[in-house]
C-alpha cells in the first residue's frame, strides 16, 4: 500500500500515534503483568509512525513496512539527513511481529527494554523536532 495524495492522515496525525505508543512502552512498565515483549513492540510502533509522519512532511511515499530500515532508506533517498541516534533504532524493527506473539526466542531483559525505549523515544523526538522545523 503506497500513501497516496488523498491520505486524509497528515505528519501531525501520525506523529501523535508514534506519542501515543511512546506513553504505553513507557508507562505500561508499571502494570503489573504487561509483557516487556508487548512494551517493545509499542516502541516499535512509535518509531516506525514517526519515521512515517517525516516521510509524510517531505512527501515521500511508502510501502506498507514495519522495517525500520526501509523508511530510514526512504527518507535518505528523498535528501532528510537522519542523525546517528535515529539510525541506530533501526534494530528496533525485530520488536514489530516477532515480539507480539507468543514464542519469543528469548527472555527481554530490564536492560534491553530500557535501550529499546530509549532508541524509540530518540526517534519520535527527532521527528517532532524536524516536523517543527
Amino acid at each position: 500500500m503506497t500513501r497516496n495524495e488523498d491520505d486524509s492522515a497528515g505528519p501531525q496525525a501520525w506523529l501523535q500515534h508514534a506519542k501515543s505508543n511512546l506513553i504505553l512502552a513507557d508507562r505500561g512498565h508499571r502494570i503489573k503483568d504487561v509483557l516487556l515483549e508487548d512494551l517493545c513492540f509499542n516502541a516499535q510502533q512509535a518509531a516506525e509512525k514517526a519515521l512515517k509522519a517525516v516521510c509524510i512532511q517531505h512527501n515521500l511515499d511508502f510501502q506498507k513496512t514495519h522495517s525500520l530500515v526501509r523508511l530510514m532508506d526512504i527518507l535518505e533517498a528523498g535528501g532528510v539527513s537522519l542523525p546517528d541516534e535515529v539510525k541506530r533504532a533501526d534494530v528496533l524493527t525485530q520488536y514489530a511481529v516477532q515480539a507480539r506473539y507468543p514464542g519469543w526466542e528469548e527472555e527481554i531483559t530490564e536492560e534491553e527494554y530500557k535501550d529499546v525505549l530509549a532508541l524509540a523515544a530518540g526517534v519520535v523526538f527527532w521527528a517532532e523536532r524536524t516536523l517543527a522545523e
